[in-house]
């Protein structure tokens, strides 16, 4: 009878553990899993880092220590409080990553529970060996601050021609083929803020590497660029 009544009771306690575990899962099996080398050729990828908005959800000393080259920093405790950042995006598909799949999977149950269509959960960088940047990649709301501002270096890595048309007021122009001159212009200050933009932040994300590269230590790139975000303040220059 006794152990009837043992084996009752595992039974019970097995059962109770499997339920657990299922609806424990459950909250964060909403999101489809990336694999990282998937999310690593995008990354690389000119064209296609173009389609996604890849945010990393590590506390910010984390992201800062290093990061994908086109991923948005937003830790997860922030996320629930800036999700108005985002309603541009809901119908962009969303890649979310942390450092082991945790936070990502909340994050990326967060993000689908408020309306998000397409969101995946890519694997860590501490599971994945990704390329590693230090420049920051920001939305456009920060680039636009930061120009009414006014106390923000801007790098223009556009065209010569195009920038010498229009560009945002007192930016410096820059060339992806001969970055070196850029460092002539700019302050010995090395955490002086700086932005950089082009056409589609890929030209301007080269400079941006090369800069940190070159010791600056607050180098921001603009994810969007002036043929994707037509409020972006370029001004057109006197004749």
């Amino acid at each position: 009878m006794m152990q009837k009544t043992l084996l009752k009771s595992v039974k019970v306690i097995v059962t109770f553990v499997a339920v657990f575990a299922l609806d424990l899962s459950s909250v964060y099996a909403q999101a489809e899993i990336m694999p990282g080398e998937e999310l690593e050729k995008i990354q690389l990828d000119k064209k296609k880092k173009e389609k996604y908005l890849v945010i990393d959800v590590r506390p910010e000393e984390e992201y800062e220590e290093g990061h994908l080259s086109h991923a948005i920093n937003i830790p997860l405790d922030q996320l629930e409080e800036q999700l108005e950042r985002l309603e541009d995006y809901k119908k962009m598909p969303i890649i979310v990553y942390c450092n082991t799949g945790k936070k990502s999977a909340e994050a990326a149950s967060l993000l689908i529970d408020n309306g998000f269509k397409d969101v995946k959960d890519a694997k860590g960088v501490k599971e994945f060996e990704y390329t590693l940047v230090a420049y920051e990649s920001i939305l456009p709301d920060t680039f636009i601050e930061a120009a009414e501002a006014g106390e923000t270096i801007f790098i223009d890595a556009r065209d010569l021609e195009d920038f010498e048309k229009a560009s945002v007021e007192g930016a410096i122009h820059a060339s992806v083929d001969k970055p070196e001159a850029v460092l002539e212009q700019l302050p010995e200050d090395k955490e002086v803020e700086i932005i950089t933009f082009c056409y589609s932040g890929n030209k301007s994300a080269q400079i941006a590497n090369f800069l940190t590269e070159n010791g600056y230590t607050n180098v921001k790139n603009s994810l969007d660029g002036t043929k994707e975000n037509k409020e972006l303040p370029i001004i057109e220059k006197a004749s």
